[in-house]
């Protein structure tokens, strides 16, 4: 009879990288190591290092005995859930404007670009008054 094992995303394995709540992944399973960090023959930052990404490199590097990966059974919690379902961005309902005459896109665009005008006519006035005082 299969086991049923609880399934969680990298993600949420990701928000245990505390040494008062450390886990880590290694070849798709997931651990709870918070209570083995003080006995961890390389030290707590060996297994904090690796929290939030898949460790399994690094655990398959550092040459781990058998005896050390019978361990590993003892702070098993589940398994990576490899099938995550990315999410979905609500989508945005546009209306089709309806259409306008000139002189009404005229003025809406004014309203909404009043910035243009504004400094054309400043910039008009502007010259306007260096012209004058030349003359």
């Amino acid at each position: 009879m299969p086991t049923l094992t609880k399934l969680y995303s990298m993600k949420e394995a990701a928000l245990h990288n505390t040494p008062d709540d450390c886990w880590i992944v290694v070849d798709g399973k997931i651990y709870d190591v918070t209570k083995y960090l003080e006995d961890h023959p390389g030290g707590a930052d060996v297994l904090l290092e690796v929290t939030g990404k898949d460790g399994t490199e690094e655990f398959e590097d550092a040459g781990h005995s058998k005896d050390a990966k019978k361990l590993m059974q003892d702070y098993f919690i589940g398994e990576l859930d490899l099938d995550e379902t990315p999410e979905i961005p609500e989508m945005e309902v546009f209306r089709k404007e309806q259409d306008m005459d000139f002189g009404s896109k005229l003025v809406a665009y004014a309203v909404q670009y009043w910035a243009i005008p504004v400094a054309a006519v400043g910039i008009s006035a502007v010259v306007a008054i260096l012209y004058a005082r030349r003359k």
